[in-house]
């Protein structure tokens, strides 16, 4: 992996990663595809149709479902969901510590049962490295713990020290399984975290360890779990300068517009999150002058596109008044095209991002998008 950084604008960073399945520009928003797909039926024609650069898939679903092994029988993920783009898979640890009441975490890993039919299953750092290698994504992430919030200083100390051995074991079995003969992907990389919840001087030490660990590049995880948006930024701004400019930072699961925003401001590359398919799926598209809801009878013979201007498949051939129609007559191309809207909305913001810091305009830019994203939409014909 070559990560090189074009530009600054403050702590905003623009720079391209180039890896074994093509090259990221970045700050770059990740397309999450659970399962190896987009909900909302969205192809991977449509999301090199929308500008996705990184698709991201989940460990823990692929294994428990259609299973890992036998997506390596296949020839790995890229090819079993014809994508031809950057993949990056996370660890599993996020889903498997959300299983609160079917788990229990010991040294060697966690044990825990499957929310779909119950039976156990144990994971661990290695257990996880193999599962993901199977998959051959482009981006491995490392096996972590994602601390309740709000836990207590003990809890939170002893949780980061078992992810810092965990981080060393994932690093010593993905270079194994990275020199194996019949390996998908000789060139995966991984990805340490970052953890610490709302802990300020855990979250320093913990990224000034993982640091010296030379990982490929690095995620600040257990945000975006139930703190405020104010302290998800605070953790942000003292917890990234303590990670390594020249690798990829990621925040993980975050977020809104208005959180991407603030967060690249902070020196982040990297983002996912359900929202804009999750959001899609109800009838919730993003514009620049706020969120509609296209069920709200406002629509009914409302002919303009979602947003005049945008270029989506949704905005260059429907009216809300009709994708209105879909929704509320529950048709599939409803939800599929506020889907694509969204994740077309997302992706261009973030090469509108990029083009601001490279322009060193990123402030102005910011303050004007904020204006826009955030608050209820605000029709301009009223």
């Amino acid at each position: 992996m070559k990560y090189q950084i074009l530009a600054k604008d403050g702590r905003a960073k623009r720079a391209v990663v180039e890896t074994v399945h093509g090259t990221i520009q970045t700050p770059v928003f990740m397309n999450v595809g659970t399962v190896g797909a987009i909900k909302g039926a969205v192809s991977t024609d449509d999301l090199r149709g929308i500008g996705t650069q990184v698709e991201l898939s989940n460990t823990y679903h692929l294994h428990v479902r259609t299973g890992d092994k036998l997506i390596k029988e296949l020839g790995g993920l890229h090819k079993f969901m014809n994508w031809d783009r950057p993949i990056l898979t996370d660890s599993g640890g996020f889903q498997v510590f959300s299983l609160a009441g079917l788990r229990k975490i010991k040294e060697e890993g966690v044990y825990f049962n499957s929310h779909i039919d119950g039976h156990k299953i144990f994971m661990g750092p290695e257990e996880s490295m193999q599962i993901q290698s199977n998959l051959g994504s482009t981006i491995a992430m490392a096996f972590d713990e994602c601390a309740p919030h709000p836990c207590t200083r003990e809890y939170m100390e002893n949780s980061v020290a078992r992810t810092v051995r965990w981080l060393e074991r994932c690093k010593a079995e993905m270079a194994r399984l990275n020199s194996l003969p019949d390996t998908v992907n000789p060139h995966q990389l991984l990805f340490g975290i970052n953890q610490g919840g709302t802990f300020e001087d855990i979250r320093i030490a913990h990224a000034d360890t993982i640091s010296a660990m030379d990982c490929d590049g690095y995620a600040i995880g257990g945000l975006a779990v139930g703190e405020s948006h104010e302290e998800m930024y605070r953790i942000l701004d003292v917890t990234v300068p303590h990670l390594p400019e020249n690798k990829p930072t990621y925040l993980m699961g975050v977020g809104t517009p208005a959180n991407i925003l603030e967060s690249v401001d902070r020196g982040v590359d990297f983002f996912d999150c359900v929202y804009p398919t999750r959001n899609g799926r109800h009838g919730h598209v993003y514009t620049n002058h706020g969120k509609l809801n296209l069920f709200n009878e406002q629509f009914a013979k409302d002919m303009r596109p979602i947003e005049e201007g945008c270029q989506c498949p949704a905005c260059r051939s429907y009216s809300r008044a009709y994708i209105r129609h879909l929704l509320k007559a529950k048709e599939m191309l409803g939800m599929r095209l506020c889907v694509l809207h969204n994740l077309y909305f997302y992706n261009t913001m973030m090469t509108e991002i990029r083009e601001a810091i490279e322009n060193h305009s990123y402030a102005e830019y910011k303050a004007r998008k904020l204006e826009g994203v955030t608050g209820n939409y605000k029709d301009k014909q009223n």
